[in-house]
């Protein structure tokens, strides 16, 4: 009886969390599900023709594909998705929407990669970014974030999980235009147009050298004059800078600055925390000012006479980035500090 009693207990504890778990699945976007007879006449029949165009071209959680990569490897991508799961899918979403369920506790917003769009890369605005600028975000993380750095990750692991956001950010874009052909264009959704719309988002990506931020000159020298030349053309007279950041870097004032990308409202950073969210470095920082961020304009063709000037404001960005630790920046004066 005692040893029956045993064998029952036994038997229960390894059932125990022998429950199936659930399989992942992607979701469609909040604009195709909000679509109402109102906007499409049968929109049922769109979301299930759309939901089955999307997994033919992008597969699923446990069987993604990338589009216009059909060689990449089902393990890679595979690999990938499952370290998504594990470090990223909390804060992104588990379909790349930016939703996860820690995500409303964050400012800002973990990115929602359906669109395509990033913040930190290197090259002009309005192109796709480079392979690498989302590998550096992701070994980097956004200081200043919630976004984590994964330097630590195994470099396969951090390989397979770039390429998965690769699997988000196309899924998303093809999703789009799934919907705009067959509600704005009034198309017809089959096999010939969802490959048609996917060979379309594979073409975007493929990004040209002309299209990659190059310094327009070699950077000077770090001196004082040119930690001058860039506050005068931050802060001075005919500045433009402070108009959004304020006069000493801080944004102390949260000016409203528009919208970003992503439909949420734009602050300017403080420049005296000394956290770039997109990297440190001059050329990080060369890159941000000549291409932008939005809401941020681009200062590409801001000074044709002096395209140094990219560089002394580089410099001077710099040496006020610590401003809140070393307490030397009063407003718009740059510090009499003995060299």
């Amino acid at each position: 009886m005692k040893f029956g009693w045993i064998l029952s207990f036994v038997a229960c504890a390894l059932c125990v969390g022998c429950e199936r778990a659930e399989v992942p699945a992607y979701k469609l976007s909040a604009e195709l599900t909000a679509l109402a007879k109102d906007d499409y006449d049968k929109p049922d029949e769109l979301r299930k023709q759309i939901t089955e165009q999307l997994e033919k071209h992008c597969g699923t959680p446990l069987h993604p594909k990338l589009i216009g990569h059909p060689k990449l490897s089902a393990e890679h991508l595979v690999r990938g998705a499952a370290v998504y799961r594990e470090r990223c899918a909390a804060c992104h979403g588990n379909s790349g929407y930016g939703d996860g369920p820690a995500a409303k506790t964050m400012s800002p917003l973990p990115r929602d990669y359906s669109k395509g769009i990033f913040k930190f890369v290197s090259v002009v605005d309005g192109s796709k970014p480079l392979r690498d600028d989302l590998r550096r975000t992701i070994y980097n993380g956004a200081r200043g974030t919630s976004m984590p750095a994964f330097g630590l990750l195994p470099e396969r692991d951090l390989e397979a999980v770039v390429d998965y956001v690769l699997v988000l950010t196309h899924r998303g874009e093809l999703e789009s235009a799934l919907r705009e052909a067959a509600v704005d264009e009034e198309e017809e959704i089959d096999d010939k147009l969802a490959q048609k719309l996917a060979d379309g988002v594979a073409k975007k990506w493929i990004v040209p050298r002309s299209k990659i931020i190059h310094p327009l000159t070699v950077e000077p020298p770090y001196t004082w004059e040119s930690i001058e030349k860039g506050r005068e053309a931050f802060a001075g007279a005919n500045g433009v800078c402070f108009k959004c950041h304020d006069r000493d870097g801080s944004a102390r004032n949260l000016l409203e600055v528009g919208k970003d990308p992503w439909g949420h409202e734009g602050r300017a950073a403080d420049l005296t925390s000394g956290m770039f969210h997109g990297g440190a470095t001059s050329l990080d920082i060369y890159r941000r000012i000549y291409g932008g961020v939005k809401p941020m304009p681009a200062f590409a063709t801001g000074y044709p006479k002096d395209p140094d000037m990219l560089w002394h404001l580089v410099h001077y960005v710099q040496f006020i980035s610590g401003a809140r630790r070393r307490d030397v920046v009063e407003h718009s004066i740059l510090p009499k500090v003995e060299r």
